[in-house]
């Protein structure tokens, strides 16, 4: 009897559990059977490894062959687990030598002809890997994605008798070698294309600072969506494990993302933008083999929602949870996913059904009906977890032809470039402080960083109980004041800052 034990990766959500992969050969008829809950793209392996086998000129052992992926409870789907069966079949039927290959990791589907083909998420392999402090051997499309895991060495590899090779030590993989990342930030929306808007350019760096949630209400073509999309300009460089957790997310989504990300985009924190006939899945993830939706997708990240009223309100309420706590759980009744969903929210929306609302043309005919139904598609615990609502007006005529503005607001909002280097010393401030941006602190930290005088909290009293706050948005006005306060370089909150904060609460004043 023959034993062969050889490692792999499954793939559930964004983690990589190990699948040990053991093929035993017996004497009896000759017969291939796949245990271990494989599903049908698994089970059909054993017909893509036979013809892998027999035309990269091996023979196949004509015994009674078992193969069994462990753990017996995990299931298992897609053509990752090919290679390693087939290598199994080899070192059992004593083709390969065994010596070496408990230093390794293997993962690929194979073609009839015995070429490897790319599979998803291999940067959640290539960190678990890591952690084994095992080498890891992928389809040469998958090498290059692989080794944006520091630390782990990546073998690509075009051909099973290449794999083979390696390990007869004939001709060895050489190491893929990680790809550099050019810091070379080309904006092609700046802030400076923004005629006007001071106030929401002034909430835009704020929110970009700690990392806050935004609401913009106005008229149509005030430059709600043209600000939003100049957010991800001001917004700081992902750190590197920042940058692996959203690729992680997307390498999951697309096995064919290597060139999505090994070039000027790796550490720039995504931008996502669903329409607003998306579903909830669409939004949160889902499926009966579960895949990360735009939430997870926007991961580090900024998503936007135009029109939010326009929105089905039983999707938006699906957002409430990850706004929380930054990870969506998707059930089914056979698996369970998890995906990280850390993302800054900005919204955007008119203030009445036409839009027109308070434009000075006044051609607005909504009556107070019309606009409280149209406001109420957005519920108020929604409302509750944005921490800042603003207004976006007409601008004037004078200001849409570039009517010279005052010293004072041509050097406060002048270029993104400008305003982004403001953005990172603040928020490298705040991870100094805390270890996070102040939109994540919690409630301890609160209470440590975000202290106030006697003055202030009563201040902050009086604002709470006319505006019938809750204890969230309470928190979260003393969020945004340690982010003003942060801005002016401040080391404690100021009545100022505090004020300015709670101005910032514009639908709740609204609601009273």
């Amino acid at each position: 009897m023959s034993l062969a034990v050889i490692y792999s990766r499954a793939l559930v959500g964004v983690e990589a559990p190990l699948v040990t992969v053991e093929v035993h050969l017996s004497n009896g008829l000759p017969g291939l059977s796949i245990v271990g809950l494989p599903e049908t793209a698994v089970k059909e392996s054993k017909d893509r490894v036979r013809g892998a086998l027999l035309n990269s000129n091996f023979e196949f052992p004509l015994r009674r062959i078992t193969i069994n992926l462990a753990p017996a409870d995990l299931p298992k789907e897609g053509g990752r687990f090919d290679l390693p069966i087939a290598i199994g079949i080899l070192v059992a039927s004593k083709q390969l030598p065994a010596k070496l290959i408990d230093q390794y990791e293997f993962i690929g589907e194979l073609a009839l002809s015995g070429e490897l083909r790319a599979v998803r998420g291999v940067l959640p392999v290539a960190m678990q890997t890591r952690i084994a402090n095992r080498s890891l051997i992928v389809p040469r499309q998958n090498a290059e994605t692989a080794s944006l895991v520091t630390g782990v060495e990546v073998l690509g590899a075009g051909h099973l008798l290449d794999v083979c090779a390696h390990l007869n030590e004939r001709h060895l993989l050489i190491p893929q070698v990680p790809p550099q990342w050019r810091n070379t930030r080309v904006l092609e929306a700046d802030l400076a294309d923004v005629r006007g808007q001071h106030h929401a350019k002034r909430a835009l760096e704020i929110a970009a600072t700690g990392g806050h949630s935004l609401l913009m209400i106005g008229p149509p073509g005030t430059g709600k969506s043209m600000l939003a999309a100049r957010l991800p300009g001001i917004l700081p460089s992902m750190t590197e494990q920042e940058a692996l957790e959203t690729a992680a997310i997307m390498s999951v989504s697309n096995k064919n993302f290597s060139s999505d990300i090994i070039s000027d985009q790796w550490r720039r924190r995504p931008f996502r933008t669903p329409h607003h006939t998306s579903s909830g899945v669409a939004l949160v993830g889902g499926g009966s083999h579960p895949r990360p939706g735009e939430i997870s997708l926007a991961h580090n990240g900024v998503m936007f929602l135009d029109e939010l009223p326009e929105f089905e309100r039983k999707v938006l309420e699906v957002l409430r949870e990850p706004l929380e706590t930054g990870r969506i759980t998707i059930s089914r009744a056979a698996r369970q996913a998890e995906f990280n969903a850390r993302f800054q929210l900005i919204v955007a929306m008119n203030p009445c059904p036409c839009g027109y609302l308070g434009h000075p043309s006044g051609r607005c005919h909504c009556s107070s009906e019309q606009v409280q139904r149209y406001r109420a598609r957005i519920s108020g615990p929604l409302l509750d977890r944005i921490d800042m609502h603003i207004e976006v007006p007409n601008v004037s005529y004078d200001v849409l032809r570039g009517a010279k503005q005052s010293d004072a607001q041509q050097t406060h909002f002048s270029t993104s470039k400008q305003v982004r280097a403001r953005v990172e010393a603040t928020r490298d401030l705040q991870i100094k402080r805390a270890g996070r941006a102040n939109a994540q602190l919690v409630n301890s930290q609160i209470d440590e960083f975000c202290e106030l005088e006697e003055k202030d909290s009563l201040l902050l009293e009086q604002a709470t109980t006319k505006l019938g706050l809750s204890a969230r948005a309470y928190h979260r006005i003393l969020k945004v004041a340690r982010t003003i306060a942060d801005l002016s370089a401040s080391e404690s909150i100021q009545t100022a800052h505090l004020s300015e904060a709670i101005s910032y609460r514009r639908l709740d004043r609204a609601s009273v």
